[in-house]
């Protein structure tokens, strides 16, 4: 088992990306704390894991709001006491933050993915730190997407904020990693099997004027296998990052984007 006895924090477990991380990182014998700004999804994935056998509590927690998280983060030493791994998979609705020309866009809907993905990882980031900082170990982990490297059109604020959230995790790493804390991020492509994928089509499907079948498969196109990320592709991808075999990376976003963006 990769992660055994390892705890976990994970942020953003309702979606579909936080919730297959953390079925992954429990089916690896890790300890996994699930929040989520709504309760019941993250509750959901807890139940679905500590039925497979795997050990998981959910919170409701609001990663936007500093005191929740340290609250929580507290509770989780107070019980286990310790952090090995903080996963940040906080999203936002895309409806609030796509669609609209950005000579169109008014700076309040711009700002607000810049805002909101940042202040999310940096407060779970930070936090988690500092309690992994006694210890001398832990990993911190995020994830991005392709925006972040490549322009795009209709994406509002969101590249920006992606691009943001990759220079924080080589920063993170440069002042945490000569104490034994990694971070790293994930950056997959396009995948089907989450809501994201379907809510950025919606927002933009007068202007792309394709069909969400033809726009996955221009997406694929752009990728060397011709097809496009798995969920269970990203998740195993984390579960290696927040392993102790991953020791070697830190300050890096892996490209899990199938060849579509060079690094």
């Amino acid at each position: 088992m990769m992660l055994e006895d390892k705890v976990a924090v994970i942020y953003g477990a309702g979606g579909a990306i936080g919730g297959a991380v953390a079925r992954a990182f429990a089916r690896e014998a890790a300890h996994v704390f699930l929040t989520g700004r709504r309760l019941g999804p993250v509750q959901i994935v807890a139940e679905e894991i500590r039925a497979a056998g795997g050990s998981a509590e959910s919170a409701e927690v609001d990663a936007l709001d500093e005191r929740a998280v340290d609250e929580h983060l507290s509770s989780v030493i107070d019980g286990v006491r310790r952090v090995d791994v903080s996963f940040n998979a906080v999203g936002i609705p895309d409806a609030d933050v796509l669609g609209v020309p950005l000579i169109d866009l008014d700076v309040d809907r711009f700002s607000l993915a810049i805002s909101a993905y940042t202040t999310s990882y940096f407060l779970t980031a930070r936090l988690a730190a500092r309690r992994m900082l006694p210890t001398g170990s832990g990993v911190i982990m995020t994830v991005t997407s392709i925006p972040s490297r490549a322009g795009t059109p209709l994406q509002g604020g969101y590249p920006p904020a992606m691009a943001a959230k990759e220079a924080l995790t080589r920063d993170l790493s440069a002042e945490l990693a000569p104490h034994g804390i990694r971070v790293v991020g994930l950056r997959p492509h396009g995948i089907p099997e989450t809501d994201t994928l379907r809510e950025a089509f919606g927002v933009r499907a007068g202007a792309l004027g394709s069909t969400w079948e033809a726009w996955q498969e221009t997406l694929a196109g752009r990728t060397h296998p011709r097809r496009l990320s798995t969920l269970a592709e990203t998740a195993d991808a984390a579960v290696f990052l927040a392993s102790d075999r991953a020791s070697g990376m830190t300050g890096t976003t892996v490209n899990l984007t199938m060849g579509s963006l060079d690094d």
